[in-house]
């Protein structure tokens, strides 16, 4: 089915291996896969690795404070609230008419602690009282890019104010060659937090193809043996840098502020055919 949504149009396109099993589409980009019947099961493949890290934000089964911008059909806050019940969601979603749509179509666990809040991103995130969330996931595009004031050291600080002092923030990020967009995000979460870690494709890391990193943040140190381990079994292998190598990719970028902060760079029109 189709449907003309804020942000462009909307596509649910069944999955023909899963009965339940759908993914949307905007404006022909691939957004999220949401199966009905196992809100555990993760398709994408940064999606996989969001889970990786919700998993081991908190000792199994633990209940969770999550904040989720971007919140597209909702493949991560069903994740948390399957794989962490009684957890306590909030996710900020702009367009009211895609939340509408996938409320419909893709209903979710009426037990289920989400609360959805149709706001931009940074000011949905500004409502987030001080030290509330453990777990803070950004995860959003508009027309395929991040937007410029999701960038910056400005945004992380907003970031830092919800989290708890042991809280944990991890990012979508897209980027390809020269990576320049990457290397400052990197350089931008440096700059506000202790430990760092990025997941990602080894090809992607190369520069040799345009794609998915996720970035990774906490004051505290990060379960980076774990995440390792998951992210290099998985069906699509991933790489985990970290500590002096990924200070070594970032090769002297500079933090980015709100005065120059930019959206990150368009996907080729090949990245999704």
């Amino acid at each position: 089915m189709s449907e003309r949504i804020d942000g462009g149009l909307a596509q649910l396109v069944p999955d023909r291996e899963r009965p339940r099993g759908w993914t949307l589409l905007i404006d022909g980009a691939p957004q999220s896969h949401v199966d009905l019947d196992d809100p555990a099961y993760l398709s994408f493949e940064y999606q996989r690795r969001l889970g990786h890290v919700i998993d081991l934000a908190a000792p199994p089964g633990k209940p969770v404070h999550a904040v989720h911008l971007g919140g597209g059909a909702l493949t991560l806050a069903r994740y948390v609230a399957a794989t962490r019940p009684r957890s306590t969601q909030q996710v900020v979603e702009r367009d009211a008419a895609l939340v509408q749509l996938v409320r419909r179509e893709l209903p979710w666990d009426a037990n289920a602690r989400i609360r959805i809040r149709s706001a931009d991103a940074r000011a949905g995130l500004a409502k987030v009282p001080d030290g509330w969330a453990d777990l803070v996931i950004a995860d959003v595009f508009s027309g395929a890019r991040t937007p410029a004031h999701l960038t910056s050291a400005e945004f992380l600080d907003e970031v830092r104010r919800a989290l708890k002092p042991d809280g944990l923030y991890a990012a979508n990020l897209a980027d390809g060659p020269p990576l320049a967009h990457l290397r400052g995000q990197i350089a931008t979460a440096a700059a506000r937090f202790a430990e760092l870690a990025l997941i990602a494709d080894p090809a992607v890391l190369r520069g040799k193809r345009f794609g998915n990193a996720v970035l990774v943040a906490r004051d505290l140190p990060l379960p980076v043996a774990e995440l390792t381990r998951r992210s290099a079994s998985d069906p699509h292998p991933a790489r985990v840098e970290h500590g002096r190598a990924l200070g070594d990719f970032t090769g002297g970028a500079r933090p980015v502020t709100d005065a120059a902060a930019v959206a990150s760079p368009a996907p080729p029109p090949s990245v999704f055919h």
